[in-house]
C-alpha cells in the first residue's frame, strides 16, 4: 500500500501512464464475424430484414427503444446512434455471407483513464447463440487491452435482464455491484447491474477465448465442442 506525504493511504502510482486513444470504427477481423463502422444508409433494411426475423420484439425489451417497425423507422433508429458522439457505432457482420447480423457500440469512453463500455449490443436471431456472438465479445475485448491499451472494460445491463447477465459472466467480466434506481427508461425504474474486466484479468480470459476458438474445438459445420466456460480462469 502506498501512502502520501500525509501518511494517507493512496492509490497505486502510475509515472508512466499516458491517456489512451480514443476507439474508431476500425475494422476488426474473425473467423466467425467482422466488425465494421455502422452506416445506417448503408445498413438499415439489412439491419430490418435480420431483427426482423424474430416473431416479435421481445429481444428489445431491455434495449432504450422499441424494434422499428418499418425499414424506415430502422433508418431512424440508426441515424440517432450515429449522431451520438459519444459511440463508437460498430456492424457485426456474418463472415461466411457478409451479411448484417447485428449491432454493438464502445461507449462511456474515459482516455484519460483508460475506460470504456460495450454496450448497445443488439443481436438478431441470424447471431444469438452463435460462435459469431462470442467472437464479437472477443474481438472487441483485444482491440479495447491489446491494441489501444485500455484498463478497464464495462458491462452495464438491467438487473433484470438475466441474459446479459450471465453473458457478462460467461465473457469474463466479474459483478461489481448494483446501482440502484439508476434509470427511468420506457417508463420505468431501472436498477442497473455493472460487470467490469481490468487488464490484469485480461491476459487469462484472452487465453480462454483463444483456447475456445483454436480449429479443435469445431466441428466441420462450424459447431463448438466445447464452451467457453470451459477454458475461462
Amino acid at each position: 500500500m502506498a501512502f502520501n506525504q500525509y501518511g494517507q493511504p493512496v492509490g497505486e502510482a502510475l509515472p508512466e501512464w499516458q491517456p489512451r486513444p480514443r476507439p474508431t470504427g476500425a475494422t476488426l477481423n474473425g473467423q466467425f464475424c467482422r466488425l465494421v463502422a455502422l452506416d445506417a444508409e448503408r445498413d438499415f433494411a439489412a439491419l430490418f430484414n435480420a431483427y426482423q426475423q424474430a416473431p416479435d420484439g421481445r429481444d428489445w425489451t431491455y434495449l432504450m427503444g422499441e424494434r422499428p417497425e418499418n425499414p424506415a423507422a430502422m433508418r431512424a433508429h440508426l441515424e440517432k446512434l450515429q449522431a451520438n458522439t459519444g459511440l463508437v457505432n460498430l456492424l457485426v457482420l456474418d463472415s461466411r455471407h457478409q451479411t448484417p447480423v447485428g449491432t454493438v457500440a464502445l461507449m462511456r469512453i474515459e482516455e484519460a483513464s483508460g475506460v470504456l463500455e460495450i454496450g448497445h449490443v443488439n443481436w438478431s436471431p441470424l447471431m444469438k447463440q452463435r460462435s459469431c456472438a462470442t467472437e464479437a465479445i472477443f474481438l472487441l475485448l483485444r482491440y479495447t487491452f491489446d491494441e489501444l491499451g485500455y484498463r478497464r472494460c464495462e458491462w452495464k445491463c438491467d438487473s433484470l435482464n438475466e441474459p446479459s447477465r450471465q453473458a457478462a459472466r460467461r465473457f469474463g467480466f466479474s459483478y461489481e455491484g448494483r446501482f440502484m434506481k439508476a434509470l427511468v427508461t420506457k417508463g420505468r425504474s431501472r436498477d442497473t447491474d455493472w460487470f467490469a474486466m481490468t487488464e490484469d484479468r485480461w491476459p487469462a480470459v484472452r487465453t480462454a477465448f483463444e483456447q475456445w476458438l483454436d480449429e479443435e474445438n469445431f466441428t466441420a459445420d462450424g459447431q463448438q465442442k466445447q464452451r467457453l466456460q470451459a477454458f475461462m480462469p
